[in-house]
């Protein structure tokens, strides 16, 4: 399932943010109490970037989506996509989760034409807009399959497919290779970074994993414990086509940015 946030779908130039996050905070009331998950998070997304976000368990990376997605009204501050507040799940977002919620009853075609349906576009286009995802990103032949018959790793392919089958001009990745086994997972990292830059999208990508944020973005924006705020930012200085998941893990310069944004994660609360 994709959430999108409404937002003008003029395409901003190379080099230009095409997403703002301008002081958001979240807070949530519990009985009598406020807990604040977010607290004053600003940071740009350029056209054609990936930026990945790794925090604490429990920072509030998951809610700061949400807010992105436009699933959730901050307390304070907002987001914009394009020059335009977030302010519906109807737009130019794509929403990437965890597991990959393919429809069991529908085929991997219908599964990739589902977003394009939902924006009531003409069957045949629709159509001919999946096909062509599918031959290009190696699963052609399997069009009619039910998600039952396919592996975890051709799962998430296609639910990467669906989401850009309607276009959108950022795409959210919250954590969508977790429940792979490690293999996998690595190979995914590379084909999907691939597929995004293919497309000239813009990214984000919330994990639990340093190794798979420094192997997929271009930077890496680290979040504090809760509330969540931006303890650091590093740049990924490393060769972004052909980038290799599995050859990174030997090279001193991936080891070093490791060690660094562990370094920051360990950092006690309020320190910087």
């Amino acid at each position: 399932m994709n959430a999108l946030a409404k937002v003008s779908t003029e395409q901003p130039a190379a080099g230009s943010a095409v997403l703002k996050a301008d002081n958001v905070g979240v807070a949530f009331r519990t009985g009598q109490q406020y807990v604040e998950a977010i607290r004053n998070v600003s940071f740009e997304l350029q056209q054609g970037e990936t930026l990945a976000i790794v925090g604490p368990s429990g920072c509030g990376k998951s809610t700061l989506f949400n807010a992105i997605a436009g699933l959730l009204r901050p307390t304070r501050g907002h987001v914009e996509v394009a020059g335009r507040r977030v302010d519906a799940a109807t737009g130019q977002v794509g929403y990437m989760l965890q597991k990959d919620l393919l429809l069991p009853w529908r085929s991997v075609l219908d599964n990739v034409m589902l977003g394009l349906e939902v924006r009531g576009s003409a069957k045949a286009r629709s159509r001919d807009i999946a096909m062509k995802l599918i031959k290009a990103y190696g699963l052609a032949g399997f069009e009619n399959a039910k998600p039952a018959t396919l592996s975890g790793g051709m799962r998430q392919r296609v639910a990467i497919m669906r989401t850009l089958a309607f276009d959108p001009q950022v795409i959210l990745l919250d954590e969508p290779f977790s429940a792979l086994d490690f293999q996998t997972r690595l190979l995914l990292q590379a084909d999907v970074s691939r597929i995004i830059a293919e497309h000239g999208k813009s990214a984000i990508l919330v994990t639990h994993d340093i190794g798979e944020a420094i192997a997929m973005a271009d930077r890496v924006l680290v979040l504090s414990a809760r509330p969540a705020t931006v303890r650091a930012l590093h740049v990924i200085d490393l060769p972004k086509v052909g980038r290799d998941p599995v050859a990174l893990r030997t090279d001193s310069a991936f080891q070093n940015y490791f060690a660094r944004i562990w370094a920051d994660l360990e950092m006690p609360p309020g320190t910087a």
